[in-house]
Parts: C-alpha cells; sequence; structure tokens
C-alpha cells in the first residue's frame, strides 16, 4: 500500500520543509544528518535556506507542491514553528495540500492535537531501535490511537535494519494505517558510525547497506508495507521533484534533462552584438558580465565564426544553482 503523502513524493510533488536540526534521540548511530542540518536551528524548505515565511511559499509554488513533509531532527521538539508552517501552507495552498510529519517520539495528546489543528494529515512514528518488538502496552501503542483520535492518520516509518513483526501486528490490530521501510542507507553523516556498527555498503551501490532486503522476507507480504529502495528515492523521488521545479523555472531557451537540470549556453558577446547578428530577445537573458542564451544557438554562432567562445551550462534548477557540467566551447 502507498499512502497519498508517499504517492505525493513519488511523483516529485512533496516540499521537503526541515524545521529543527535538534534532537533528544541522541544514540541512533544510523542518523544521516550532516554537518550543516544537525544540531542546528535553521529551516530549509527543500535545500533552500529559509529566511522568512515567504521563502518557504515561494519554494512550494516554484515547483507546484503537491504536499509537504515536516521533518529534522524533531519536529516536535520546535512545536511553535512546526505548527505555524503547517498553518501557514494550509492557508496559502488549501486543505488539498497533503502534509505529513516524521518524528521519533511519541509527543502526547497535546501534541496530536496542535498538529491536527494546525492542518497535520499524516504522522510518522519512528520508535527508537532499542525498543522494537517490545512496544505494546507502551506510550507507543497508546499514541497510535491517540493521534487517530485527535483527526490523524498514524503510520510508521522505520529504517530497514531488521525485520520486526510486532510492525505487522500493530497494522492488523488497526492502529497504524501503514508501515514504510526505507532501504537502510549510509550517508556522509552516519558512514562511519555505521562501519563500526559492521554495516557495509551493498555491492555495486552507492548508499544501500548489505542485507536490508532481507526485511522483505518478513514484512514485504503485507499489503500495508511498503518497501522503498535507495535507487528509488533517487531515480523517482529526488529527480521527479528537480523536474517539476525546472518546468517552473526554465526561462524560454533553457533545456530541461531528464535528470531535471537544465542546459543553457554563456557567452561573452554583448546584447548589441547579439541583436546585429539577429538573435531574437526571447533566446537569451543579459548578466552582469556575460550573456545566457539557448546552448545550440551558441554552437551555431560559435560554428559560423560569430562568436569567438562560450560555455554550455548543466546546473540544478534549484535556488543556489548549482552547476553540474560545463563545456566549453571554441
Amino acid at each position: 500500500m502507498i499512502s497519498k503523502g508517499c504517492e505525493q513524493c513519488a511523483e516529485g510533488g512533496k516540499m521537503v520543509l526541515f524545521v529543527y536540526g535538534y534532537c533528544d534521540q541522541r544514540d541512533c548511530f544510523y542518523c544521516p544528518l550532516g554537518e550543516n542540518r544537525k544540531n542546528v536551528t535553521d529551516v530549509y524548505a527543500n535545500e533552500r535556506l529559509v529566511e522568512s515565511e515567504e521563502d518557504v511559499l515561494q519554494e512550494a509554488k516554484r515547483m507546484d507542491a503537491l504536499g509537504t513533509s515536516i521533518t529534522g531532527g524533531e519536529p516536535q521538539e520546535a512545536m511553535d514553528r512546526t505548527c505555524r508552517y503547517l498553518s501557514l501552507l494550509k492557508e496559502e495552498f488549501g486543505e488539498d495540500h497533503h502534509t505529513h510529519l516524521y518524528t521519533g517520539i511519541t509527543g502526547g495528546r497535546e501534541n496530536m492535537r496542535r498538529l491536527a489543528d494546525a492542518g497535520l494529515d499524516e504522522i510518522r512514528f519512528h520508535p527508537p531501535l532499542e525498543l522494537w518488538g517490545d512496544l505494546h502496552g507502551t506510550e507507543w501503542e497508546e499514541i497510535l490511537y491517540t493521534a487517530r483520535e485527535e483527526g490523524l492518520t498514524p503510520a510508521f516509518e522505520i529504517p530497514g535494519i531488521r525485520a520486526e513483526p510486532e510492525f505487522l501486528e500493530f497494522l492488523d490490530e488497526g492502529a497504524a494505517e501503514f508501515c514504510n521501510v526505507n532501504e537502510f542507507e549510509m550517508s556522509d553523516g552516519n558512514a562511519q558510525r555505521m562501519k563500526e556498527q559492521g554495516f557495509e555498503l551493498r555491492e555495486g551501490h552507492m548508499s544501500a547497506v548489505e542485507g536490508s532486503h532481507d526485511v522483505l522476507d518478513v514484512m514485504g507480504d503485507h499489503e500495508r508495507v511498503y518497501f522503498c529502495t535507495s535507487v528509488f528515492k533517487d531515480a523517482a523521488q529526488h529527480r521527479n521533484r528537480l523536474k517539476r521545479i525546472a518546468r517552473n523555472v526554465r526561462r524560454p531557451f533553457d533545456e530541461v534533462t531528464d535528470d531535471g537540470t537544465l542546459v543553457y549556453g554563456k557567452t561573452w558577446l554583448s546584447e548589441s552584438e547579439l541583436q546585429t547578428l539577429g538573435v531574437p530577445e526571447e533566446f537569451y537573458t543579459v548578466k552582469s558580465e556575460h550573456v545566457e542564451l539557448a546552448w545550440w544557438l551558441l554552437e551555431e554562432l560559435i560554428e559560423e565564426g560569430d562568436a569567438g567562445r562560450g560555455e554550455v551550462i548543466e546546473q540544478y534548477p534549484t535556488v543556489n544553482g548549482t552547476v553540474v557540467e560545463r563545456t566549453p566551447l571554441a
């Protein structure tokens, strides 16, 4: 089963809103956060550093966001901020803007009520690894029912460290709506700790951990368990999100690639020289020290001797516009 939030994520339609970098669960050796996100109070909308509420709305509009996922750190450790952003998004985009939140703590009824009142649709719990298999009869079982009573859709989202039948029991009992299992991964933020714990990369993979797929032997046949692979996250979720942004921000002369990047040309011809050559205005944009234009047009200008040099630029469509590749032409 794929939840509405996951469907939107697969389409690249979920904005990722990182609201708070601190977390009380300090002993999670597999925490993937890098140094720029861990133990910070900064807010990020996708890769964009948020300096005002308008930045959040602009980023959502840049990608035609269908919904937003709230993450951290621990969003429940910054409830005022988390609830404010939820309300902001619902006020701007309406009730159909689907929201879900990842949390590693239970939080209690008051938090569930506040989150629901602010506009949260779905809450995904990640209990501490050391409690897996012993969650019944604890606050972790209670919070599932409490969240549902307050109008939220309760679910589990766990890393594929090992199979745990107890999560299936919660599904069958009607306590949790679904359980997402993420393929266990190494990142720059956790690689050293993971290796110290004896985990190794799967052969031929950049981040997937060996053995994570074994979880499927026990949990994979349940209709409300979804296994999210590292390849799918990169090839579908992230790439589709980039494509959505690229289609919205592209200029008439930018080419959008299958990877969601933008390709254009860069020349040091002046605007008057381009006008003399008869280049239509919609095929270029004047910058302070250069001109950006259709890459294929730049190639033609150079081949015909009308331009001495130039570059073909491929870059991400994000606010920081990181350049992926730069190809000189002469």
